[in-house]
């Protein structure tokens, strides 16, 4: 963990149940208009940036093979010591190899709204706004809006400070589920019906968009089978549609190539409800003015995208799905020769 002296802290224990980390690793910004500067001392894998309003704790424990691990704060425990702080966070990787890779993200909920910007050493720059600060309560009244219009708990998505009242963060529809397992349980329940009879009378291509080439998936029974993958795949129930990693949508490491390419492209049809479209017989294949174009749809995904500068950020887990010649709607910026990183905090 990054200090404020420019060097890393390795938090150890021998405790096997979290105890706060007591290391100097909050770095705390200036006022509005200000820039805080930091060199990262080395490479840096699957890391986060985080971002708060207040002070947010973090733990660590000891797990397996006498390794530490790290405990970050949870937005679905309603005991963890940061539930009442806003607060929100950028994903990145910094290979020696590869470069730099960088993401804001939604998957998990709407917090702190941050901006992120990529400078190259030949001074090229990329920008992803994401959201204003001013956007996060109209996606919670937009939320609010659409509960009323189909009943389902969309607005029980916006989540409040449990004194104060503001709103704190808007949560997914599956970190929702995990809170309560109840809700949406039938939501795409007759969506879901509609593809599979669809598909048991003609054939579902996924374009694997790898060696794996064109797959062609038919309904049997109450199975979607995609010729050569390793698994079969059951009807989802909405907590496997909303995470993208359950269910059907479950990847181990014993499972083969085709497996893996037809996960991420059906779970991102079926959130986009682009499966009972013309054309929608190819995934992916439909532009992007066609998601979410149906009444049964991932509306926390659509609204979030609608609020963000250019439509852009990731909002389920596999949002980085796009058709060949498509437009990535995910926010990803990755690039081979980074020089600065520019993360801009909304206030």
């Amino acid at each position: 963990m990054l200090q404020p002296n420019g060097e890393f802290y390795y938090p150890e224990t021998v405790s096997t149940v979290p105890v706060p980390i007591d290391g100097d690793i909050a770095i705390p910004l200036g006022t509005q208009g200000s820039t805080t500067t930091l060199v990262i001392p080395g490479w840096i894998s699957a890391a986060r940036v985080w971002v708060s309003q207040g002070t947010l704790q973090f733990f660590t424990m000891q797990s397996g093979n006498q390794t530490w691990s790290l405990v970050e704060p949870s937005v679905v425990s309603q005991t963890d010591p940061n539930i009442d702080v806003e607060f929100g966070f950028v994903e990145l990787t910094n290979d020696a190899t590869l470069g730099l890779y960088v993401n804001i993200s939604y998957v998990d909920f709407v917090g702190l709204a941050v901006g992120i910007s990529v400078t190259t050493t030949s001074n090229q720059t990329q920008t992803v706004s994401g959201l204003s600060q001013e956007s996060v309560p109209q996606i919670c009244a937009d939320l609010q809006a659409q509960e009323a219009t189909d009943g389902y708990p969309w607005g029980d998505l916006c989540v409040t400070n449990s004194s104060t009242a503001e709103l704190v963060r808007i949560l997914s529809p599956g970190n929702h589920i995990a809170i309560n397992s109840t809700a949406f349980s039938d939501y795409w329940t007759s969506y879901v019906d509609e593809v599979w009879l669809k598909y048991a009378s003609e054939p579902l291509v996924i374009n694997t968009q790898a060696s794996a080439g064109n797959v062609s998936c038919t309904v049997s029974g109450d199975e979607l089978i995609c010729a050569g993958s390793s698994r079969t795949y059951a009807m989802p129930a909405a907590a496997d549609i909303f995470s993208c990693s359950t269910g059907p949508f479950e990847i181990a490491s014993t499972d083969n190539d085709i497996h893996l390419g037809v996960v991420p492209r059906l779970c991102a049809a079926i959130n986009r409800s682009t499966l009972l479209l013309a054309g929608g017989n190819v995934q992916p294949a439909l532009l992007e003015s066609q998601y979410y174009s149906v009444s049964t749809t991932n509306h926390y995904s659509r609204i979030v995208h609608a609020h963000s500068a250019n439509g852009v950020g990731y909002a389920f887990s596999y949002d980085d799905v796009v058709p060949d010649g498509g437009v990535d709607e995910s926010g990803l910026i990755a690039v081979s020769d980074p020089s600065l990183l520019a993360v801009t905090v909304q206030s």
